[in-house]
């Protein structure tokens, strides 16, 4: 593509080995950002957060502050995409003290990783825990549920004496489905995938299944006292409520019959609802002191702890960019909201940085008054601006903004793409609006390398994104009618713009780069 882009293909995700110096005379920009996204990734593999958070000393086990003794009374649980690798290293740690685990993990994940070359996330063929595969297509089924069943099962029989590490990731929501009897799981199943179907949001979905279910919302931890429970968490939610990461299994959740109520009517589904739930819905809950007494108690037994999350990706990758003679910003780290408009919050950052104190447009007022559409406060917005004013001042060589989360798109049409792809193929456009900003580049790609249902991870754009697609007889714009950017970026110089990492073995949501070359002002 125009002037910046290499179109060379996506760099390995293993920690960049580039000498500095040779680093910012030889790779080029694209490269550069291709190295910062792979860094980010590399910031929240499972092994190496787990490692982080998780010491032995002797027969202590350290977390976060806290010291368990270890009598060989330690038994593992986990679920979500994951949780292999998390669970291969806390083995590793805990040793022989490990008594007994079960892992409830996606369909066909163990030989994905395999052909992926993430063997180090399997675990050893004498392991101690058990691998359950269940969850086809993202969703619950009887395979997750009999490893739910498992769960529960390893959970209610400890003791004050054990502790219960729960070892939790994106997708465990789907992995650990127990439904509140008498419904069954095809009922909860149907009425999850209508909210879905309708456009309720993860937090509501989330609401739902907490109080349909068993071990959500606190559940998982209550299964298991008088044992402690020592939870570690890859976020893959913004923000990083402890409540809505896999429906909180061991947050202990003051569920509201009437918030479920209010979801179920926001999206018309009140009047199709099953006896079942009608009846579990129905029945009284734990009165308000009941519950404060329940959750002090569960404050001293029960510690949550989140060792991954898109924050901690965020910072390696600005770590890594200023190793890169890039100067980096970091955005947010929860932007989220209709896919246009972040695209559009991106091209309007792009210039500003081009001519911060051109009186004739107000850049500014424009990104403030978008910003929080978008989930991005003010005042981020406002120490991102300062940067990049300083940088247009100072005539920087590129400014590295990097931002973080999940934005969604509507699905207008039927065609092949994810988020992230379609987010850098409408972040081209903007850049190529009037006055092409043709040395700006921007790369969106999602943590677990894939986008959608393709095998692409995002995207690398820049402003002559539409110049270029128009010579090769593309229109963007079709293409983006029909949800289709993965093919766009297919044909697009024989796919070279794609991300392709391949399956990473984490999630933590999305990773942007916005990286600005800057010029001094005219004098």
């Amino acid at each position: 593509m125009a002037r910046v882009l290499s179109l060379c293909r996506s760099l390995p995700l293993c920690r960049p080995l580039v000498v500095r110096g040779m680093a910012r005379r030889m790779m080029s920009l694209e490269e550069r950002a291709r190295a910062v996204f792979a860094a980010a990734v590399e910031g929240v593999q499972p092994d190496a957060v787990v490692r982080k958070r998780l010491q032995r000393s002797g027969d202590q086990l350290l977390v976060d502050g806290h010291c368990f003794p270890l009598q060989h009374n330690l038994h593992l649980v986990g679920f979500g995409k994951a949780v292999l690798g998390m669970a291969a290293e806390a083995e590793r740690i805990v040793g022989d003290h490990l008594v007994q685990g079960v892992v409830s993990v996606p369909y066909g994940i163990q030989e994905t990783l395999q052909k992926h070359g993430k063997g180090h996330m399997l675990l050893e063929q004498n392991s101690r825990i058990e691998v359950l595969e269940g969850a086809k297509h993202n969703l619950p089924d009887a395979d997750a549920q009999r490893a739910a069943e498992r769960i529960r099962q390893i959970a209610s029989q400890l003791t004050e004496t054990d502790l219960l590490l729960v070892l939790i990731s994106g997708g465990g929501s789907a992995l650990l489905p127990y439904p509140v009897p008498p419904i069954s799981l095809e009922e909860k199943q149907e009425v999850t995938r209508k909210l879905a179907a309708a456009g309720a949001t993860i937090q509501e979905l989330n609401t739902v299944r907490r109080a349909l279910s068993l071990l959500k919302g606190g559940g998982l931890a209550q299964n298991a006292s008088p044992a402690k429970v020592i939870a570690l968490i890859l976020s893959d939610v913004i923000g990083d409520p402890l409540d809505l990461i896999a429906s909180g299994p061991t947050v202990q959740y003051e569920a509201s019959t009437q918030g479920v109520w209010t979801v179920l009517e926001r999206y018309r589904l009140c009047d199709s609802l099953p006896m079942s739930v009608r009846e579990v819905l129905g029945r009284s809950k734990p009165q308000c002191e009941e519950m404060g007494k329940i959750a002090e108690q569960e404050k001293n037994r029960v510690h949550n702890v989140v060792i991954g999350s898109n924050s901690i990706a965020l910072e390696a990758a600005g770590q890594w960019a200023r190793q890169l003679g890039l100067r980096p910003v970091v955005l947010s780290p929860g932007v989220c909201g209709d896919v246009c408009m972040v695209a559009h919050l991106y091209g309007l950052l792009a210039r500003f940085a081009s001519a911060p104190s051109d009186p004739s447009v107000d850049w500014a007022q424009q990104i403030l008054q978008l910003g929080p559409k978008v989930g991005v406060e003010s005042w981020d917005l406002c120490r991102t601006m300062r940067v990049l004013g300083e940088a247009h001042e100072e005539g920087w060589g590129v400014t590295c903004v990097l931002a973080g989360g999940e934005p969604t798109v509507q699905l207008i049409g039927k065609g092949r793409g994810g988020r992230n792809q379609e987010l850098a193929l409408r972040v081209g456009l903007e850049l190529g609006v009037k006055q092409p900003l043709q040395d700006t580049l921007f790369l969106s790609g999602g943590t677990d390398g894939q986008d959608g249902p393709t095998d692409a991870a995002g995207a690398v754009t820049d402003g002559g994104l539409e110049e270029e697609a128009r010579r090769q007889g593309l229109d963007p714009s079709s293409f983006l009618s029909n949800n289709d950017s993965y093919t766009f970026f297919s044909r697009l110089s024989a796919g070279r713009c794609l991300l392709l990492p391949g399956l990473t073995g984490t999630n933590v949501m999305d990773v942007h780069l916005l990286l600005i070359p800057t010029q001094p002002p005219n004098n």
